[in-house]
């Protein structure tokens, strides 16, 4: 029978595991102190300046609520330097969890709409780009997304944006905001002009509504991945289509617990997911305002499922099989994976 992990030997065989991050927004894993510093040098954007009222202002009452909170932050980014900033302190974190990898959703729509010029936000993340390869070995791609919230005139200029521009290592194409009152079919025309041009088509679905916003997903937008995607759990149907199609779901633990959409780590459907097949990743949204960490997904999951060493290496695995990376580096990756062994009580000593 496969070892079940705890403690020290769990936590050393998780942080060993290169990994893929597939599921994070570039304003929402901006550090605390960084959104401190941006907040001290804009106060007129009503973000808290303090520590403690800056915690206090990420304890989120609902989903609503955290989309406000989420789209005031995002109003202290003005410039190419403070995208450099948030990719380079991104980039230092993933290093720090021993990820190698990740996509990361950036929502041109909005920076542009608070009067970022389009060269500064390119500018910002080819910068940034090139410094987390160079200073932490981290690759990074990019998921342009619709703030579905501003509707169509957001998809189009979206979509108008990424053709147009078409940044080094933009891979994929999304949608997310409020999924309540938003539905996915409007977006349809603007998801087909981006998959035809090559990009991937991710958008989030079923975070906060139920398998219905899934299904439109996959119908509607051809979706290849879903952000989210936890209320699937509640449509048998629906998780033998994902799991038969191998549409891969990108779930974030931790993020639905803080916005209410679930009660605990202990209640999340992620369990029900893997036991119907559904390939999972663990991803984590938008970590410091969720106190979450990559390592941290894996160690909650691992730890309340309790799996097996081999179960955290497959979830490892699928993030790097089911990503947008190149297949020479998803080879090297998975080798790497492969080749990890549990930790013995030498390492302890």
């Amino acid at each position: 029978m496969p070892e079940i992990l705890t403690g020290r030997a769990l936590r050393a065989y998780v942080h060993a595991l290169p990994k893929a991050e597939l599921h994070v927004h570039l304003v929402g894993s901006a550090s605390l102190p960084t959104v401190l510093e941006l907040a001290r040098r804009r106060p007129a954007a009503g973000v808290p300046a303090d520590a403690d009222e800056l915690a206090a202002f990420f304890t989120f009452r609902d989903f609503a609520h955290f989309l406000k909170v989420y789209l005031a932050v995002t109003s202290l980014v003005r410039d190419r330097h403070d995208i450099h900033t948030l990719v380079t302190g991104l980039a230092a974190d993933l290093a720090a969890q021993n990820a190698r990898y990740a996509e990361v959703t950036v929502t041109p729509y909005n920076h542009l709409l608070d009067g970022m010029s389009a060269d500064d936000l390119l500018a910002g993340l080819e910068s940034g780009r090139a410094a987390a390869a160079a200073d932490h070995g981290v690759e990074l791609a990019w998921c342009f997304d619709i703030p579905g919230e501003k509707g169509v005139k957001a998809g189009r200029e979206t979509l108008t944006f990424a053709l147009r521009e078409r940044p080094e290592g933009l891979v994929s194409f999304g949608l997310g905001g409020p999924e309540i009152g938003v539905g996915r079919a409007q977006f349809e025309p603007f998801f087909t002009a981006a998959r035809e041009a090559g990009l991937r088509s991710v958008p989030h679905a079923g975070e906060t509504t139920g398998p219905a916003t899934i299904w439109s997903a996959i119908h509607d937008l051809g979706a290849e991945r879903i952000g989210h995607g936890t209320s699937a759990a509640g449509d048998p149907a629906l998780l033998e289509y994902l799991a038969a199609h191998r549409i891969p779901l990108e779930v974030c633990p931790t993020s639905n617990v803080r916005t209410g959409q679930v009660r605990s780590i202990e209640a999340h459907p992620v369990r029900r997911l893997l036991d119907h097949g559904v390939l999972v990743t663990l991803n984590t949204d938008d970590p410091p305002m969720f106190g979450a960490t990559l390592n941290g997904e894996y160690l909650a999951v691992a730890g309340t499922l309790g799996l097996s060493a081999p179960e955290i290496a497959r979830l490892a695995r699928s993030a790097v099989e089911v990503s947008f990376l190149a297949p020479a580096r998803k080879t090297a990756l998975l080798k790497e994976i492969n080749e990890i062994t549990l930790p013995g009580p030498e390492d302890f000593a």
